[in-house]
């Protein structure tokens, strides 16, 4: 059991910050007026005295983002595996955090080494093709089922619960929601590929792994990094508001799970496995 000698508290996310922008009103003037930005710092995560990858994020929730990454590359086959996830104890610092591992992982340190910097545009590039991943986590057999009415209603609370967004227009949601539509745990993050380890990292800590009966939505673009981090966590649907890209499709299909993308109601596009929605 994931273990550290502090209580492992995922601080709120820090939502913005105020800056002075100079803005363009509608009745044709300018005016200087203080605006919120959404917060983009980096976050060092080690592995022993190595750094392991430096993602860029929206600070908060680092734990469960940490943890997330772990489950998510399959570093970690389990929580379990992780012993300790706690600040650097010789250089402690907000935006660094140090993990240890059991000495049962899958990687090894040259494996490791591919991970470097992410940015918070494009995910964790390297994923060479599908059949690499597919050779890594096995496709998604049993139908998880929801209701059509189910789906049409999620963007809704979606939406209210994007806290952040509203407040700087600035960031990206993942949420997972049950069978019924009840919502698990909302996310956001300036990296789209940070929401989803967030809340996957949310599941692994909060009895709820493998978050299997659960459904992932996600704000704007659907790409294949996001469906495969789905299928690592044995999520078999995954829902967004914008469009899939042709080799999230083309995953999706392989690794069993449902795609569902333009979701706003009262319409949608199916792209994989409809028989996993039911009247």
């Amino acid at each position: 059991m994931l273990k550290s000698k502090k209580p492992l508290k995922s601080l709120p996310a820090a939502l913005s910050k105020k800056d002075h922008v100079i803005q363009l009103q509608t009745n044709g003037t300018w005016k200087t007026v203080l605006d919120p930005i959404a917060i983009e710092e980096p976050l060092e995560i080690q592995l022993g005295s190595k750094t392991l990858v430096i993602t860029m994020r929206t600070p908060g929730h680092d734990h469960e983002l940490s943890t997330g990454f772990l489950l998510t590359e399959s570093i970690v086959d389990s929580p379990n595996q992780i012993t300790s996830l706690e600040p650097c104890p010789l250089f402690p610092h907000p935006n660094r955090l140090k993990i240890t591992l059991s000495k049962k992982i899958k990687k090894t340190t040259p494996e490791l080494s591919r991970y470097g910097t992410i940015s918070s545009s494009c995910g964790i590039c390297g994923k060479q093709s599908i059949d690499e991943v597919l050779r890594t986590f096995d496709p998604i057999q049993h139908r998880s089922q929801i209701s059509l009415k189910t789906i049409l209603q999620l963007p809704e609370l979606f939406s209210k619960n994007q806290s952040s967004f509203q407040e700087t227009g600035g960031v990206h949601a993942a949420a997972l929601f049950n069978q019924k539509g009840t919502l698990h745990v909302l996310r956001e993050d300036v990296g789209r590929h940070n929401a989803v380890d967030k809340v996957i990292g949310w599941s692994a800590q909060n009895n709820l792994w493998p978050p299997d009966k659960s459904i992932l939505m996600v704000s704007g673009r659907i790409s294949f990094e996001i469906v495969q981090k789905a299928l690592a966590a044995r999520i078999p649907i995954v829902l967004g508001v914008s469009a899939p890209s042709s080799l999230a499709i083309s995953f999706a299909r392989q690794s069993g799970q449902t795609l569902i993308g333009f979701l706003r109601p009262p319409r949608l596009n199916v792209y994989s496995h409809i028989e996993s929605i039911v009247p």
